[in-house]
């Protein structure tokens, strides 16, 4: 019994340049804040909260070319308390003709409130199971998106029958339980159809789950689906047209599953040349994170009559079939129908993982070159606006568009998952979002950001609150600047920090840096920087030319830069520190307008050794022999020496 959000996205390819890229997130955003909007508008049945869902069988009677449907639902629930009647959602068009408890009938109503009121018999006690069959028939009124729909495809105007309940569309046409905290147990729905529709093309239903059996008993047909994994009510879904079927193969480690395809005729060859990549994508993931969690099952796409797409469980329907769509719809079957966000505020947990995981699909299949050009639009769109968390504030919540924010929700949470990444290593990463998947109080149910952290946080070993507290939690982006000069093979770079938004006073980040030289030598390295204004001493075996702050976007921030200190090297010919060799004591000139602060010493690994304030004489007597670095710190800059000691 968990809250449970999906995903609706609008068919657009994820391309890598500037204005595809934008305009695909534009689409999945402005789909989903309407799909929210609705929901946000139907507030949860209260009524609906005294009993748990356990199981459904959907016994359903359709014919694409009437917009009616009929049949029985039967519902297993247990009771959460005392109970004398139980509350169904229905749409008070739909009208029930019989409500059956172990063949006897029982009394109801049907209210203007989509209710559908059942009296019990006796009173049911709390933790007692039960069940009971409604009988009904209607002409579901469409909400939406769509919620029912009946409409034709092709040239011959083939009749079409398709649903897409998200997120309170379910009671249009169905008798259920869609408050979205009650995930259903598991399934069987059982659609009786024609076996021919008016062209004599012979008509195939699909729904959740895996496909049992089709029976034809003279002009009808009936197909079965199970589906044994839990669900909520809006993520069930039908369709029934002329569908041609297809399907490609998952070896999945030796236990196969297929990719079931229902598409239209008119369109085959088109789904044929584009869904064959779903099987690379579905191998990608699991690669990278686990199973496909309905393995047992299937996946599959059905094509509907909406220019989008949505993920019902193991079947998303398809408005298009280019790789983007493909790729979002598919990861949420990981995040987002196994493991959910828990409210509102935790949204990213659904849409920074899904589209983090469309980038990952471009890392595989197109290579870093393209990967980069995304984390660049990526970072492009979050440094737009200078504010903005990814969780959200509770007045976040009552704004659908700050929920489904593209540079936010979307572009920040899939960026902060690529800076985790970065952080911990792709070993610990990937190790933790497995665990993530697999913990059992998460795995078919719902997490909160908490949950996610204190994950991430036992699988490493490190304590990972200033990350999310600076990236998740709070506002904004860090601005570096970062000041360089070179003596011999020793380069000494000071990193500057300034932060578009209060909330954050400093970000804490490995800074990556690329040293170029004047012969087309090139460095990468990785600063830790955890202080404004930190010292950083590094080996460089060639003249530096160039140094650039974080050329590959791995990063959020924006207006770095990077200068040669010409002032640094003129003040440190003004400071004389001898002897060197120096076995025990050195001594330190300068002149007298220059301020001293503190002085350190490393050794050849970076290694801080000393620290104090300043004097002319420090004692260096405890330390090791070698090469040492002397950091002095003033009030116009820092300088560095070499020295030896003896």
């Amino acid at each position: 019994m968990r809250r449970f959000f999906g995903c609706l996205i609008l068919a657009f390819a994820m391309q890598i340049n500037a204005q595809d890229y934008n305009d695909t997130l534009n689409a999945i955003r402005s789909a989903e804040a309407n799909t929210a909007l609705r929901q946000m508008m139907n507030a949860q049945n209260a009524n609906t909260g005294n009993y748990d869902v356990k199981y459904h069988r959907l016994e359903l009677n359709i014919d694409p070319s009437i917009a009616t449907i009929s049949g029985d639902v039967t519902t297993y629930f247990e009771a959460k308390e005392a109970m004398t009647e139980i509350t169904f959602d229905l749409s008070d068009n739909m009208v029930v003709s019989q409500v059956l408890q172990r063949g006897n009938s029982l009394s109801y109503i049907q209210n203007s409130d989509d209710e559908l009121v059942i009296t019990l018999p006796i009173t049911q006690a709390q933790g007692v199971l039960d069940s009971l069959t409604v009988s009904y028939a209607g002409n579901p009124v469409s909400s939406g998106f769509g919620s029912f729909e009946q409409t034709t495809h092709g040239a011959d105007n083939d009749p079409v029958i398709w649903t897409l309940s998200e997120p309170y569309g379910a009671k249009g046409w169905w008798p259920c339980k869609q408050d979205l905290i009650d995930k259903i147990e598991n399934i069987d729905v059982y659609i009786t159809t024609p076996v021919l529709n008016p062209l004599n093309k012979t008509y195939v239903a699909v729904s959740n789950g895996l496909e049992q059996s089709q029976v034809v008993v003279g002009s009808e047909k009936t197909t079965h689906f199970k589906h044994g994994h839990p669900i909520p009510a809006y993520l069930i879904a039908v369709a029934v047209t002329n569908y041609e079927v297809y399907s490609h193969e998952v070896p999945n480690n030796g236990n196969p599953f297929d990719i079931v395809n229902y598409v239209y005729p008119e369109d085959l060859n088109y789904a044929q040349a584009n869904t064959e990549i779903t099987v690379d994508i579905m191998n990608l993931f699991t690669d990278l994170f686990e199973e496909y969690p309905f393995a047992d099952e299937k996946y599959g796409h059905a094509q509907f009559g909406w220019g989008g797409g949505m993920e019902h469980t193991t079947v998303s329907f398809m408005g298009s079939f280019n790789r983007g769509l493909i790729a979002h719809e598919l990861a949420h079957q990981w995040f987002g129908n196994k493991i959910t966000c828990g409210s509102w505020k935790d949204i990213w947990l659904n849409e920074g993982f899904a589209t983090y995981l469309s980038g990952l699909v471009i890392e595989d299949l197109d290579g870093e070159a393209n990967f980069k050009s995304w984390r660049q639009q990526t970072t492009a769109s979050i440094t737009s606006q200078s504010n903005g968390a990814v969780y959200l504030t509770d007045q976040d919540t009552t704004s659908v568009n700050r929920i489904f924010s593209s540079r936010l929700t979307y572009n920040k949470g899939a960026m902060v998952l690529h800076m985790l990444r970065r952080k911990l290593g792709d070993t610990d990463f990937y190790q933790g979002l497995q665990n993530y998947l697999d913990t059992p109080s998460l795995a078919y149910d719902y997490a909160k950001t908490q949950d996610f952290i204190a994950i991430m946080e036992s699988t490493t070993g490190l304590g990972l609150g200033e990350f999310f507290n600076d990236w998740i939690y709070n506002q904004g982006y860090p601005s570096y600047s970062v000041n360089w000069n070179q003596d011999d093979n020793q380069l000494q770079l000071m990193v500057s920090q300034t932060q578009s938004d209060a909330s954050v006073s400093f970000f804490e980040a490995g800074v990556p840096i690329r040293v170029l030289g004047t012969l087309g030598e090139s460095l990468d390295l990785v600063l830790d920087n955890s202080t404004n204004n930190e010292q950083f001493l590094e080996a460089v075996n060639f003249t530096v030319q160039e140094v650039l702050i974080d050329p590959d976007y791995h990063l959020i921030s924006k207006n770095n830069s990077s200068s040669l200190s010409i002032s640094d090297f003129d003040l440190n010919h003004q400071i004389i520190i001898y002897p060197s060799p120096a076995a025990s004591v050195i001594h330190i000139v300068k002149p007298e307008h220059i301020e001293i602060e503190t002085i350190k010493i490393y050794n050849s690994l970076g290694q801080l050794l000393l620290e104090q304030n300043w004097t002319p004489q420090v004692d260096i007597s405890t330390l090791a022999s070698g090469l040492l670095f002397v950091q002095i710190q003033t009030e116009d800059g820092v300088i560095n020496k070499r020295l030896i000691k003896i």
